[in-house]
């Protein structure tokens, strides 16, 4: 492998940046694709689709085979909130195979015997997010209810551009959250991009139900990264 891009690859990885190293596999010559590099023709759309799956492939593409070893970064869901919907959601995100981190600085949520070895913060978003910050492998999911906790890393996650940013509440609560983000000067076309009320449309009721549905939003939103990733009906 070519030393350079290996340094590359490897800085690249380093941030939680998703990169491809292409190998010509007629000649031997690699080169890295950034997520986001301009590619044209097939090769583009090849590239598209293994960011997106996360799968390494061989393709042929401008009369070449090229092998695409993708590099992207484990997938994390931080949960705003230590409350009935995050103990269900937290061990189901990991069976799918997230990194889970809840932040909750409310002492009587925050136990360890109600989440056993899940990575848990009993301190304020603003501390740990400082420590640990958010990147765009990471989903952000508030559901506090409460602004002075949720309203800090919902406009963190906007700015990191986080792959899924949700909020729990009703539709009225959420134009109140419109409301104050507008007035504190984030942009109208980020609001669109949390997703309130949270979760796919399944009718969901009971905590456990409601895990399922933002669970799956996230995936979906996780495997169809891009302006298609802004799909999928909420419920709760």
């Amino acid at each position: 492998m070519d030393l350079g891009a290996l340094a590359t690859l490897n800085a690249e990885r380093r941030e939680r940046r998703a990169a491809i190293l292409a190998t010509d596999l007629d000649d031997g010559r690699g080169w890295v694709i950034r997520e986001g590099d301009a590619v044209a023709g097939a090769l583009g759309e090849a590239v598209a689709r293994t960011f997106r799956s996360g799968r390494s492939q061989t393709v042929e593409a401008q009369g070449r085979t090229l092998f695409l070893n993708v590099h992207v970064p484990p997938p994390r869901l931080v949960v705003i909130g230590a409350v009935h919907i995050s103990q269900a959601l937290a061990p189901m995100a990991r069976i799918a195979g997230f990194d889970v981190a809840i932040i909750d600085p409310r002492t009587a949520f925050a136990t360890r015997e109600r989440f056993g070895d899940v990575q848990l913060d009993a301190e304020w978003p603003e501390v740990v997010l400082a420590r640990r910050p958010l990147d765009a492998f990471t989903a952000l999911v508030a559901v506090t209810h409460d602004p002075g906790i949720d309203d800090f890393p919902l406009q963190a996650a906007l700015a990191a551009q986080c792959f899924y940013v949700g909020a729990l509440g009703s539709r009225k609560t959420h134009a109140k959250r419109v409301e104050r983000f507008l007035a504190q000067g984030v942009a109208a076309g980020d609001m669109e991009r949390i997703r309130a009320p949270i979760g796919l449309d399944i009718a969901a009721s009971t905590p456990a139900e409601i895990a399922v549905a933002v669970l799956a939003q996230i995936v979906q939103a996780l495997r169809s990264r891009g302006p298609a990733g802004q799909a999928g009906r909420s419920v709760a």
